[in-house]
């Protein structure tokens, strides 16, 4: 199915950190055609919670959304998010009812308390050295959509693993109480099928967006706005609308919602090949990896 229905393309850049508001978090926002993504409410330190209540409540209509986490566990190296724990999870969905559960008393959509749970923790690689028996040493436990994103130039990072600053284990973890939320009011791909009308959201790798830019993974993050409007043209879109000092987070998510709005409607990214069925339920997809 061919989805050229969308009329607006918007980018979440996420943050997992501890607290209420975060630096880390951006949101852009672009209409069909060729205008740049503008911020949304530009010099704002957004909350977890703000951006649950965007889309909720702001979101335009039939807007394409894109958001920077990863929307579930690898599932399929070992037939099972947490193997040998009877209570794993058959599927996404009731894994983000379980990290709701889990986490159901911190504030702020926080979710550091999932790593810490007994039947759990052996997963995780954390802080101080502690590293699961069931980790799998190395780099850890890697989707299929992960392994799609390393044969596009990336370098994904196991969501097992919620150490370093380049770790997405912990923003995966607050963005699954934040789906969570959502499932019953808003469409989820691949989880859903793609409807006919309305607004998506997807998840997104802002790697992705950055190499089909002209940058590569290595030189992915961009500080300053006329490297951004370079990588904008790219992306056959117009200048962009300057406020202050650039964010690399602010830069990742203009960009990513311009490429969004470039791929939205290509029919071959709403069914990659190697996206089965039971994937789709379990482990999800990055819209763009192929």
């Amino acid at each position: 199915m061919t989805p050229p229905r969308f009329r607006h393309f918007a980018a979440i850049d996420w943050s997992g950190a501890a607290g209420e508001r975060h630096a880390g978090i951006a949101v852009a926002l672009c209409a069909a055609g060729d205008a740049a993504p503008a911020l949304v409410r530009p010099g704002h330190r957004w909350s977890r919670g703000e951006v649950l209540a965007w889309l909720q409540d702001e979101l335009p209509a039939d807007t394409l959304v894109g958001f920077d986490m990863s929307m579930s566990f690898a599932h399929h190296d070992r037939g099972g998010y947490f193997p040998g724990w009877a209570e794993s999870p058959a599927d996404a969905r009731a894994l983000w009812a379980l990290v709701e559960q889990i986490c159901a008393d911190e504030p702020h959509l926080g979710a550091t308390t999932f790593a810490d749970h007994h039947a759990l923790a052996p997963h995780f690689r954390r802080h101080g050295g502690r590293e699961g028996a069931a980790f799998g040493g190395g780099r850890g436990r890697f989707r299929q959509t992960e392994h799609a994103q390393a044969r596009a130039g990336c370098r994904p990072y196991s969501n097992f693993n919620l150490v370093g600053a380049a770790q997405v284990g912990k923003g995966s973890l607050a963005g699954m109480r934040l789906l969570h939320r959502l499932s019953e009011t808003h469409a989820i791909w691949p989880f859903d099928p793609l409807p006919e009308a309305g607004s998506v959201l997807v998840e997104i790798y802002t790697t992705l967006a950055a190499i089909a830019a002209g940058r590569t993974a290595g030189r992915s993050k961009i500080r300053d706005w006329d490297d951004l409007d370079t990588a904008l043209f790219a992306l056959s879109t117009r200048p962009a609308q300057r406020h202050g000092q650039l964010s690399d987070h602010a830069a990742d998510a203009i960009i990513t919602a311009a490429w969004l709005r470039m791929i939205a409607h290509d029919p071959a990214l709403w069914s990659p090949p190697l996206l089965t069925t039971a994937l789709a339920q379990t482990e999800g997809w990055t819209f763009g990896a192929r």
